[in-house]
């Protein structure tokens, strides 16, 4: 988290309302509702697992192992269990 000053960004009347109640210190203001962004989605992690997940879906359907996809994937054989048993 950066820190940024309240100077820079609030308006003087707005800062010193805020100025009575907490002067000196610093505060955490959240985002608002429903601008936070799920895990994954800023590096991109999540649209990458969602596609690799899909292959090894489509690897099983199409007759691989548990034991294959494991090591194609280099993930633990109850890793891929969970994702190839999961209803996504």
């Amino acid at each position: 988290m950066n820190y940024t000053s309240a100077e820079a960004v609030l308006p003087e009347d707005l800062l010193k309302e805020i100025q009575k109640y907490v002067q000196g210190r610093m505060i955490y203001i959240p985002n608002s509702e429903g601008s936070r962004k799920k895990w994954g989605e800023k590096s991109g992690n999540r649209a990458y697992l969602i596609v690799r997940n899909g292959q090894i879906r489509q690897h099983f359907d199409e007759g691989l192992s548990i034991e294959q996809l494991s090591q194609l994937f280099s993930l633990s054989p109850d890793s891929i269990k969970k994702i190839v048993y999961s209803k996504k």
